[in-house]
């Protein structure tokens, strides 16, 4: 038996060489030189990300959570992600910077890695929507005196305009997104569970995904694919539930490539749809290619959401919007992250900006029981551009093309 004073609760656990990412050095550095610019500004002397996103865009690495703690420290001299030993040395593969790896001997093992990272610290950057009360009591008792600061807001902007890298990136998943919208179109008939429907469109992304990147971790990509009453929530499961013909269909396709998720998701109808279906349907594109119009610089996004109402309004389907028009791409998942500043709402007044990637993606969904039930939605992603914007989802959308008569 090891005796516990022999047991190592910090330390330096680098197995192997750093491994591939899509971004280089020079990018890598841009994005933790913007948080310690933040920190001069600001008086504050180091910064503490805890989330997936913000550990993922500042480092190039994400965790798996199960129930531990994970972070990384950004001085004026460094960049570490801090690690749990049952991670071996990926982290420190995947990292751009250092790494240190925390073991499970001890209860306040990540608290001392954090200690470590932040000798003379007397204000410290934390993200206050991914701290909890719990977890912040326990770093005000692991680092007494020290003040926290909110770094959760500020890195939020920073994330928010996308670099040229970044771009070029999120145009490789949107396009991975056309190619699983083209399978699972391809799969799509009377009798056909909707689970493999997504079954088809995922595999058909992972593979594309495998086949481009030297080496890329596949984790995360996956399909939302409904049929009749399950599409009217827009992140509804996907159920074993059988396709009849005349179904109302959403196509929801989520490649995610380092971390960077990007989507597609189409109205489709087996085999036929009825007048009433097709009216609100039609409805539904016009508002989405109004949408589409209207995003570009200067474009306030509170504004675009008050214009878009007013054609629903118009045709009395307003009552049945269910969600924002649209939201900001890049770091972000099902199960994390979002520049919440950059959404296509009614209380968000933040004005676009070239290189910022939004998505246009309207929706109404008819109850149960009415005419034309079901939920309809087209999404395509925006990069805004200086002139207006690029549309880099390839997909058609509406009648003409997605009655699916397989």
């Amino acid at each position: 038996m090891v005796k516990s004073d022999d047991m190592l609760h910090v330390m330096e656990w680098h197995n192997g060489d750093k491994s591939y990412l899509p971004f280089s050095a020079a990018e890598m550095d841009r994005r933790q030189n913007a948080v310690r610019a933040w920190m001069a500004e600001n008086d504050v002397d180091g910064a503490l990300f805890t989330s997936y996103h913000c550990i993922n865009y500042y480092s190039g690495w994400l965790y798996c959570y199960f129930g531990r703690k994970y972070g990384m420290v950004i001085t004026p001299e460094a960049a570490t992600t801090i690690s749990a030993g049952i991670d071996g040395g990926q982290p420190w593969r995947r990292s751009h910077g250092g790494n240190i790896t925390y073991t499970d001997w001890r209860r306040d093992s990540f608290f001392e890695a954090v200690r470590q990272l932040t000798p003379g610290v007397k204000r410290l950057g934390i993200e206050f929507d991914h701290v909890n009360q719990d977890y912040r009591r326990l770093l005000e008792e692991a680092l007494p005196g020290v003040e926290f600061v909110d770094v959760g807001q500020p890195s939020m902007w920073m994330r928010s305009v996308k670099s040229d890298e970044e771009i070029k990136l999120i145009k490789e998943g949107a396009r991975t997104a056309d190619i699983g919208g083209y399978a699972c179109a391809k799969a799509v008939g009377a009798g056909v569970p909707e689970h493999e429907v997504a079954i088809a469109s995922t595999n058909a992304m992972i593979r594309e995904i495998a086949s481009n990147h030297p080496y890329v971790e596949l984790m995360d990509t996956w399909t939302w694919f409904q049929s009749g009453i399950n599409t009217d929530g827009a992140h509804n499961p996907v159920t074993n539930k059988k396709i009849a013909s005349g179904d109302i269909l959403s196509l929801n396709t989520f490649p995610m490539i380092f971390g960077y998720y990007t989507a597609l998701e189409r109205t489709l109808f087996c085999d036929h749809a009825s007048d009433v279906e097709i009216d609100i349907w039609e409805k539904n594109v016009k508002v989405h290619e109004r949408g589409i119009e209207l995003l570009k610089p200067g474009a306030r996004c509170c504004d675009v959401a008050a214009e878009l109402n007013e054609m629903y309004r118009e045709w009395d389907l307003l009552k049945y919007r269910s969600f924002g028009y649209g939201h900001s791409f890049g770091v972000l998942s099902h199960y994390y992250g979002r520049e919440a500043g950059v959404e296509l709402r009614e209380d968000v007044e933040t004005v676009l900006q070239p290189n910022m990637v939004v998505s246009m993606e309207p929706m109404v969904m008819i109850p149960e029981g009415q005419p034309g039930a079901g939920g309809y939605r087209e999404h395509d992603i925006l990069v805004i551009t200086e002139e207006g914007n690029e549309n880099i989802t390839g997909f058609p959308y509406g009648p003409e093309h997605n009655i699916i008569k397989n």
